[in-house]
């Protein structure tokens, strides 16, 4: 059986990320990092995928190629909180954010529930898996949640934090298993 290696990279910081607000399609910062850093992380080239929002597709370009635009890979539907800050939240919304946060069914913003995105993002996964090979998805930290709550077969979506540029790796041989990669130590075994 042939292996499918699957990094899974958030995208670059956001103004949105910045003031804990629910995103909208907004561009990334300006990090300042060299795209070499990022490519560097790979020793061949991976098949490129990523969301359709531009901020994963900006950070898809700095790897230089053209990547495949995959749906599957979308943000959550935020439907009616796209864009407000989680304070104002907290204030306008409390019961809901909370209803929210201790009910992955719970849609109260009008979008798409944690569940929903979950089996999506599941779907994903198994299309993935029958592909061997290395593929590098640019998403985003609610996909990479999902992905991972998925491959864990754990309910802990919302105790998972994805920063930005992080990458998590995974490997589907017979079944998902999370890859912790080391640093290479010269003699090491």
């Amino acid at each position: 059986m042939q292996t499918t290696r699957l990094t899974l990279m958030c995208h670059a910081r956001t103004v949105a990320q910045k003031l804990a607000c629910f995103p909208t399609n907004e561009p990334v910062e300006n990090t300042g990092l060299a795209p070499t850093a990022l490519i560097a992380r790979f020793n061949t080239a991976p098949r490129l995928l990523c969301a359709p929002e531009l901020r994963t597709r900006q950070t898809a370009a700095w790897f230089g190629a053209d990547a495949q635009i995959d749906e599957a890979l979308r943000d959550c539907d935020w439907g009616r909180w796209s864009g407000v800050s989680i304070k104002d939240l907290q204030r306008s919304e409390e019961a809901a954010l909370n209803s929210w946060l201790r009910d992955t069914h719970a849609a109260p913003h009008g979008g798409e529930s944690v569940a929903q995105l979950c089996k999506r993002v599941a779907g994903w996964l198994a299309s993935v898996q029958a592909t061997p090979g290395h593929v590098l998805a640019v998403t985003h930290p609610f996909v990479i949640r999902a992905a991972l709550t998925e491959v864990m077969r754990g309910s802990a979506f919302h105790d998972i934090d994805v920063e930005p540029l992080s990458t998590v790796e995974l490997r589907f041989s017979g079944r998902w298993r999370l890859l912790l990669p080391g640093l290479a130590v010269a003699g090491a075994c």
